[in-house]
């Protein structure tokens, strides 16, 4: 390539070819023909399920394909672009996360799962009604859908930008074809078409990295090449011990504030609850939850070490300096055109994977509000029962509209920065709030409903405080965070880089290595983007406690036991035990007296 710019090398790239469209195109049919089949060939639910049927499989669904659309609905292109460029730029820190999921793990089976599983829930915030007030389910149904209006439109640019980098067609001509396909097979075919679509893209997925990996690590010389560059580069490392809540990962944050994280995103987000709900028993549920965990991590252990190979093969030419790749999420795919250009069908795959991944994610949050807004927003507020076909009216509508607003929205995400933290931030301003909401419900019989409302709202607004300020400290350079080093001296084309080095390789959530910033003085905002659904949820339930008690708490005797985890229903039963012992005891005293 001596001789060649940094363009003439970016379009030699891009050699997606007719075979390449071909498998794009036979995973967008699939998904097509799936949800024609659920909507229109597939026997019908009989009368009085069809709404059950749409939303949740009516309860019927097997362990293995919800599993599968669990890891899909979880993966979402975020992860599959975003962390190998997480690992590039910062090193193996943000990994020792495992360590929060499987944590989740436990908590989820015996605090949560049972909860919701043991009432046959449709929308989880029906809990909220049924354990505070109408006002709580309102509450927490709007928080949903802003939350995921938030994700939805990073969920479909993410893919846009893989498709861009290899084809050079641009996002927002694909974007719109690709929602377009989702909302169909999602409106038409509900949940099951959901699901047996997201089977088919996390085997896509999984078959995608397998063969990046494989393919890539044969490129640069084997596993051992791959390790020593990134061991040199300190980007393996031991688990950061300091207890620093500022800095950015250490085993604290990504263990404890892992935990908290995945606990919102999985163990009460409507989006993977319904697909636990869509199982007939609890045991099936527990089953596809460790189902999920394990498939999880498996693919987070790929995306990791996809995120060293892109190092060890641009080590000493980094694509971000030169220009070669536009965006930090665009590494990945970079790599992929690198390694599979020259093999017709296979870059088609991996797009496919990475669209996969997308469209999973959009399919279910699209299934998802279809339930909320139906179950929450109109059943409610309804003078009259709901006829059959109005529900299945509104159902699909709001899967058309919500899903016309998110392509409308990634005009917005496209001037945002890297999708990995940008997803987790703004997503906890929302996920801290509503995690203490449903904890508060499952383990805290004392609160209330003016209690949970009064602390979900000062929740709120302390995150959307801190997450507006640490957005702006970012921008301003106030908060700094190292980045492991690149080099450019091994380039074998011309470019002009256009800012130091160290600045383009940067999440744009740091200003320059070499830039030595004044420590600032510690704000509540300089702590990591993993402390925050914490800290949203802290404060949420220690408000609503003491609020609880001010206004006059609940007597936990007179709550439905069935509302709480297991463990708390246990105290509750042993509470009314003794209590009848007692009431026995003195009656008989007094019987005995009065004789």
């Amino acid at each position: 390539m001596a001789g060649l710019n940094v363009d003439d090398v970016k379009v030699s790239l891009q050699k997606f070819g007719l075979y390449d469209y071909v498998v794009f195109v036979l995973m967008l049919l699939s998904c097509v023909m799936i949800g024609i089949y659920f909507g229109f060939m597939k026997k019908k639910a009989k009368k009085g399920e069809a709404e059950a049927d749409y939303l949740v499989g009516n309860r019927q669904m097997k362990i293995i394909p919800v599993s599968l659309s669990l890891i899909a609905s979880f993966i979402s292109g975020i992860t599959l672009l975003g962390t190998p460029t997480e690992i590039y730029l910062y090193g193996v820190q943000y990994m020792y996360i495992v360590g929060g999921v499987i944590t989740m793990g436990f908590i989820m089976m015996y605090f949560y799962l049972p909860v919701f599983h043991n009432l046959k829930l449709t929308s989880t915030y029906q809990y909220l009604q049924t354990r505070f007030d109408k006002r709580m389910r309102l509450f927490g149904s709007i928080l949903f859908t802003l939350a995921t209006m938030a994700w939805l439109p990073i969920v479909i640019y993410v893919p846009a930008l893989a498709f861009n980098q290899v084809t050079g067609i641009n996002v927002h001509l694909i974007t719109p074809i690709v929602c377009v396909i989702c909302i169909f097979y999602t409106c038409v075919g509900g949940l099951k078409a959901v699901v047996w679509t997201d089977v088919i893209q996390t085997v896509l997925m999984f078959g995608a990295m397998l063969l990046i990996i494989v393919k890539g690590t044969y490129d640069v010389g084997g596993l051992s090449v791959v390790m020593e560059r990134a061991t040199a580069s300190g980007r393996i490392e031991g688990p950061d011990l300091r207890f620093d809540i500022t800095t950015r990962h250490n085993i604290y944050s990504c263990v404890i504030g892992g935990v908290v994280y995945w606990l919102k995103s999985n163990a009460v987000s409507q989006n993977m609850i319904q697909r636990y709900l869509s199982l007939p028993s609890l045991a099936a549920a527990k089953k596809a939850l460790w189902t999920f965990i394990f498939g999880t991590l498996v693919l987070l252990f790929l995306c990791c070490y996809s995120g060293l190979l892109i190092y060890a093969k641009y080590y000493d030419c980094d694509p971000l300096t030169t220009k070669l790749a536009k965006a930090k999420d665009q590494l990945l795919p970079l790599l992929v055109m690198d390694t599979l250009g020259d093999f017709p069908g296979l870059p088609g795959l991996f797009v496919a994977g990475v669209f996969s991944a997308a469209l999973s994610s959009l399919s279910t949050g699209l299934n998802s509000m279809s339930a909320v807004v139906l179950e929450d927003f109109f059943k409610p507020f309804s003078n009259r029962p709901l006829t059959e076909k109005q529900t299945s009216i509104i159902m699909r509508a709001v899967v058309a509209v919500f899903g016309a607003i998110c392509v409308v929205l990634v005009l917005v995400v496209e001037k945002l920065g890297s999708v990995l933290q940008l997803s987790m931030s703004l997503g906890s301003v929302s996920n801290g709030p509503l995690l203490g909401i449903f904890t508060l419900g499952v383990l805290i019989p004392w609160a209330n409903g003016t209690g949970a409302i009064v602390g979900g709202a000062v929740g709120l607004a302390v995150m959307i405080w801190i997450c507006l300020k640490a957005q702006l400290a970012i921008a301003s350079g106030e908060m700094a965070f190292e980045l492991k080093p690149v080099d450019t001296q091994g380039c074998s084309y011309h470019f002009i880089a256009s800012e130091p080095m160290s600045m383009l390789a940067i999440n744009t959530t740091a200003p320059s290595i070499d830039s030595t910033p004044i420590e600032p003085e510690f704000a509540i905002y300089h702590i990591s983007y993993l402390w925050y659904t914490m800290i949203g949820a802290l404060v949420t339930i220690i408000v609503a406690v003491i609020v609880s008690f001010i206004v006059g708490a609940n007597n936990p005797d007179d709550m439905n036991p069935n509302l709480f985890s297991p463990f708390i229903q246990r105290i509750l039963t042993r509470r009314r035990i003794a209590a009848r012992t007692d009431l026995q005891l003195m009656t008989g005293g007094i019987k005995e007296f009065s004789q």
